[in-house]
């Protein structure tokens, strides 16, 4: 007996379904009598046998509006003294979302922009948002910036 001639027999022969009374899979092969599932290409999906559905088992969470794209860009003060730090915009240029824009500091999907409160600056700065924090615009004004509010 050696390896090359050694033959395994792990593959079992399938049953031929519908090929006669006598083959014991013949007729119905196997289906039952009638309904649905019978039928050949047809499959109930997420049908648990009359047990209720996973789908319909778990909690509905969560809401989304059509309404909630505001398309609105939030930055935050410590983000604007980091691209000052990297000499990006020079200190007399106005902020605004078109100059952010032009930087590919924010994406060009925006059509607002929001400035929020976290972090210090130091840079003195003429901002134009449409919308900002009272932090924020307490910490631009204390140091004699100046903030313009669009509609």
């Amino acid at each position: 007996m050696q390896l090359n001639t050694l033959t395994s027999n792990t593959m079992k022969s399938k049953k031929r379904l519908g090929r006669g009374i006598g083959s014991s899979k013949g007729k119905t092969s196997g289906r039952g009598h009638k309904g649905q599932k019978s039928r050949s290409g047809v499959a109930i999906k997420s049908f648990e046998g009359g047990q209720m559905p996973l789908y319909r088992r778990l909690p509905k969470r969560g809401f989304k509006s059509i309404h909630s794209k505001k398309h609105i860009a939030i930055i935050s003060l410590s983000r604007i003294e980091e691209i000052f730090s990297k000499k990006t915009i020079v200190g007399d240029t106005k902020i605004n979302l078109a100059n952010l824009q032009k930087l590919k500091i924010i994406n060009k999907k925006y059509k607002k922009l929001k400035l929020l409160g976290p972090g210090d600056i130091k840079t003195k700065l003429s901002v134009e948002v449409n919308s900002i924090s009272k932090s924020a615009k307490e910490k631009i004004e204390k140091i004699g910036g100046k903030v313009t509010l669009i509609k």
